[in-house]
């Protein structure tokens, strides 16, 4: 029969060195129950008594980087940046275990298990389980579209002073008018707010803006569409609001309102140029009038699939975080009534222009190089979470430079 012995305490200290000459220390306080159990001899004798140890579980040392050859390390990272149908899988997207698989499944391979595979990819700074949304833009001329609207933003305020007003331009559609089924509970301590997930569509709206660069000052329109007579219309609308300036320059996207026939009888009547239709048939003549550097009111286009070099999409985030994404809208008229209320709010209180950094040149990280996450947990960055003076000087920040609005 098992012997019941005394308890006690075992303070285990496990010291773990790191690969890049950083000591962590781990203590784990653990306790332990010592057993006697009886056993016969492998020699045929008396059974003997060992102690077996319960409660207390031996961690696993890692195994260490080098038991691989870089060859087999290789093969995971190539792996991993390729197609699963490659390798004979049947799933979309790669995972630890189908990884394990396929390195088994090549002839010259050895067994790896998921950890091993998993420090490999992690050291390789490799995710292949995540994926993020791209989109190529086929625009041959997209740097030179982008460094001309960029210069523009660059140069607003001192455009401003001179009497010409930079103004970006677009339309937000399909704003749901949605009416929560039951009440909204309201946060409380430790609890969150609780939206109903049950809601009542009262139809949408299209909201067309044109957001003023150096001041960050709003016009807006509300509608049920976005046709080309809408946004003539707003064209119209901007320019009486701005009476006193000597010039605009707009930024739009490529919607093909945006060059449409009423847009160019507008944009002639506000720049007294003469309108000629019968020249304007074709989308390429249209663009090149509302191009024109003499004209009063002259239209920049963003490249193909680059609206996002529009500062107004920016502001149609703020809308969507402050108004639309928790409103509660009982009616298309309550909506509407709101919605004014909110720009009017906006304009009085919350204008401001935005803090445009990109220059038309490639992106690259604005973070210093001792400050990234993945360099404080490899030993890189000291034990600090923010670098100090002596780490600056031992990991300097990345060269940038970045032109600021």
């Amino acid at each position: 029969m098992p012997v019941r012995l005394r308890k006690r305490w075992l303070f285990a200290f496990r010291w773990s060195f790191g690969p890049r000459s950083r000591i962590a220390l781990r203590t784990c306080r653990l306790r332990r129950s010592w057993t006697a159990t009886a056993g016969p001899s492998r020699y045929g004798g008396p059974a003997t008594c060992g102690r077996v140890l319960r409660g207390c579980r031996t961690l696993r040392d890692p195994v260490g980087r080098g038991a691989f050859p870089p060859s087999a390390r290789v093969d995971v990272v190539s792996i991993a940046t390729s197609k699963p149908s490659a390798y004979g899988c049947t799933a979309t997207r790669w995972s630890l275990d189908d990884i394990a698989v396929a390195i088994l499944n090549q002839s010259h391979a050895e067994a790896m298990s998921r950890s091993t595979i998993f420090r490999i990819l992690d050291d390789a700074d490799l995710k292949p389980h995540r994926s993020v949304y791209w989109l190529n833009s086929h625009d041959p001329d997209f740097q030179t579209k982008a460094r001309e609207v960029c210069g523009l933003y660059v140069a607003s305020p001192s455009l401003y002073k001179q009497g010409r007003l930079l103004i970006c331009t677009d339309e937000k559609t399909g704003m749901q008018i949605l009416e929560r089924k039951y009440p909204t509970k309201l946060a409380e301590p430790g609890k969150p707010e609780r939206r109903e997930q049950e809601y009542i569509r009262h139809g949408t709206r299209v909201l067309t803006a044109s957001f003023v660069v150096p001041t960050g000052e709003l016009v807006w329109d509300v509608g049920q569409t976005r046709t080309s007579e809408d946004f003539a219309a707003h064209l119209q609308k901007v320019a009486e609001h701005f009476a006193d300036m000597k010039g605009f320059d707009w930024v739009l996207d490529n919607l093909n309102t945006h060059w449409s026939l009423e847009a160019c009888k507008v944009v002639a009547s506000l720049s007294d140029v003469a309108f000629e239709p019968k020249k304007l048939k074709t989308g390429v003549q249209r663009r090149a009038f509302l191009t024109d550097r003499s004209h009063k009111h002259v239209f920049h286009y963003t490249p193909k699939h680059g609206s996002w070099l529009n500062q107004v999409e920016l502001w149609f985030s703020v809308l969507a975080r402050r108004f639309l994404q928790r409103g509660d809208f009982s009616s298309p008229e309550v909506f509407e009534i709101l919605l004014q209320r909110f720009l009017d709010d906006y304009n009085a209180r919350h204008a401001h222009p935005f803090r445009w950094t990109y220059t038309g040149q490639p992106l690259v990280r604005g973070t210093p190089f001792s400050a990234t996450r993945r360099q404080q947990k490899h030993g890189r960055a000291w034990l600090s979470p923010r670098p100090q003076f002596f780490e600056r000087l031992l990991y300097p920040p990345r060269p940038y430079h970045r032109i600021a609005v």
